[in-house]
């Protein structure tokens, strides 16, 4: 690798975070919660669409300051979308191949914003596959496997530096409750969990982290000592995004205070609640992010405990407009909304 192109890729890179704005963080308006106030930090105003932009952007810098990629590389991803979709559009950037392996259910729109970006897509039967063929692929000439699911807690610098952890906190200052009671995050690779809580260990907050796992993912049971870590389910789970079949490398327990397993019908009955009642379409991991939100209110609201709850908008409803979002494909695949889109309603009303 020549020092020139380091240089120049480095620079590239630098320059478009420059460019880039903070994403907002909104206040929803919740009368029936009278001192619980709930933030939403929207992550998919990056420039590709969702949280995994920030992921991207580190594990690219980690990986040239490292050595692993040149001029000649071609990057290999084990992705269910939108990691690979932010990684597509940074390796273009590069000028560099991208190949990313995925499900062959993962949504259309994804695949073709993938494609947008000048990556191609190998597909796999199932999410369990997805790993073991993004390393066979990565041992022919010049490919680099990114790998998100291991370096994506080391590739980001969890002290600060503009990470998210850091711009919530910033963005908090001037609210009534300034320093979140809680936290609540997906689990997809482990990295934003392990980000949001080495920083608040390390400033000294309070702050407690909730990790929302989907139905199929095996982050649940290991949290709660029901398997190894070394544990593996054959099936996989249904919200995009976030939930895995193995324990990946990326997940940090110890920095986790507590965890809530989303039914996927919650997830999916919480994304509509978020578009139909608060105006914001969101995806589906959202929906999960915005049911644990529910459950951890709730229990404040019946102790009687104020304080803020903050969580994340990961991406944005365009890319799941012919699946979480089509009624037939919701009664084809046996999803029930009910009863939680009562529950929500009755709750945030």
């Amino acid at each position: 690798m020549s020092q020139e192109w380091l240089n120049i890729a480095i620079k590239k890179i630098n320059a478009d975070f420059n460019r880039s704005a903070d994403t907002h963080l909104f206040k929803a308006n919740i009368p029936s919660l009278e001192g619980i106030d709930i933030c939403f930090k929207d992550e998919a105003a990056h420039p590709t669409g969702s949280l995994k932009h920030r992921l991207a952007r580190s594990l690219f810098l980690y990986a040239l300051c490292n050595g692993w990629i040149n001029e000649k590389s071609t990057i290999i991803e084990a992705s269910s979308g939108s990691t690979a979709v932010s990684e597509a559009y940074f390796a273009r950037m590069l000028g560099l191949k991208f190949i990313a392996v995925m499900p062959k259910n993962t949504s259309k729109e994804k695949i073709l914003k993938i494609e947008f970006y000048g990556g191609k897509c190998h597909l796999v039967d199932n999410a369990t596959q997805v790993p073991e063929e993004a390393e066979k692929l990565s041992k022919n000439k010049n490919c680099h496997f990114m790998d998100q699911f291991t370096y994506a807690e080391r590739a980001t610098d969890w002290r600060g530096n503009n990470n998210i952890a850091e711009s919530i906190f910033q963005q908090m200052e001037q609210e009534r409750y300034p320093i979140p009671t809680w936290i609540v995050i997906g689990a997809g690779t482990g990295g934003t969990s392990a980000t949001i809580g080495r920083y608040i260990r390390y400033q000294g907050y309070n702050t407690k982290v909730c990790v929302v796992d989907p139905e199929n993912s095996i982050f649940y049971d290991y949290f709660n000592g029901k398997v190894s870590e070394d544990a593996h389910i054959n099936r996989s789970s249904c919200i995009e995004g976030i939930g895995r079949p193995r324990v990946e490398k990326s997940f940090i327990k110890n920095i986790v205070d507590h965890m809530i397993q989303v039914p996927d019908s919650a997830s999916i009955a919480a994304m509509h609640f978020l578009a139909n009642e608060m105006a914001y379409a969101r995806g589906p991991s959202t929906g999960t992010n915005l049911y644990g939100v529910y459950e951890i209110a709730k229990k404040m609201k019946k102790k009687g405990e104020r304080g803020s709850i903050v969580t994340l908008f990961c991406d944005s409803s365009s890319r799941y407009l012919k699946t979480y979002y089509n009624s037939e494909w919701i009664k084809k695949n046996g999803f029930q909304l009910e009863p939680y889109s009562t529950e929500l309603k009755k709750f945030f009303s």
